[in-house]
């Protein structure tokens, strides 16, 4: 068994610092690159490419929503176009600094509310892969496992990487439970790294115990969470003991 495990990084800005870039980008083998709309700045796309480039990390960019005050987790009324033309944006400042730095740009993961969206609306998940192909169509595009976002990336002829999380907690319909729910981030190192291990063996099991069909190419671990490089460190190692290799996806 072969997964990719991922982290949403470089979501500091200016002053104000959050994550654990250091410490957790050398566990995981992807990295999901904030864009700077919202998160992320030109000096902290820089500094966390070349973090991923020390480590051998394949590096990604994670375009969402232009709402620095929401930290992109705020839905907003874009049209189809301005989706479109804002990934397309993203992608590029992000694989300006990966060429600068002699790093290849290996795939896109939309953020937040944009994420979210494109889980269930077929059209705004068109529009984020158009985007990311007009860009280029070597990209992987990751979307939520089973959503119109894998669907749509297809469609748009792109690579897709279907993705689990191990430290958020799912619904029965398989989508992620809203943060304004309790319960909705599992906190737990323990608890996260057994749900990772139980993604890779096809299941997970919903807020009421329901038993869902999950099948990830990557598993998702928060970077912008408190504890992200322990929770990190525990599912690699619950991971890696249950025989799974570890490693970038496509």
């Amino acid at each position: 068994m072969r997964i990719d495990l991922n982290a949403d990084v470089g979501e500091s800005f200016g002053a104000w610092s959050l994550g654990e870039d250091e410490e957790l980008i050398p566990l995981v083998s992807s990295v999901n690159v904030a864009a700077g709309l919202h998160a992320g700045d030109p000096s902290v796309i820089a500094r966390t490419i070349a973090i991923a480039g020390r480590h051998g990390v394949a590096v990604g960019a994670h375009p969402g929503y232009p709402d620095l005050a929401g930290f992109g987790r705020r839905a907003m009324a874009l049209t189809a176009d301005e989706i479109e033309a804002s990934v397309l944006y993203q992608v590029g400042a992000v694989a300006a600094f990966t060429r600068a730095a002699g790093i290849e740009l290996r795939h896109v993961k939309a953020h937040g509310a944009l994420y979210n969206l494109a889980a269930r609306d077929a059209s705004v998940a068109a529009a984020i892969a158009r985007g990311v192909a007009s860009f280029s169509r070597s990209l992987l595009l990751v979307g939520l496992a089973g959503s119109a976002m894998v669907a749509a990336g297809r469609a748009a002829g792109l690579a897709v990487a279907e993705e689990a999380f191990a430290d958020r907690t799912y619904e029965p319909d398989g989508s992620l439970r809203t943060r304004a729910l309790d319960g909705s981030v599992i906190d737990d190192p323990a608890v996260a790294a057994a749900q990772a291990v139980e993604l890779t063996r096809g299941t997970v099991t919903a807020a009421d115990g329901t038993r869902l069909d999950v099948t990830p190419d990557t598993i998702c671990v928060h970077g912008d969470l408190p504890g992200a490089a322990s929770r990190a460190l525990a599912v690699r190692g619950a991971l890696e003991a249950a025989g799974v290799e570890i490693r970038p996806p496509g």
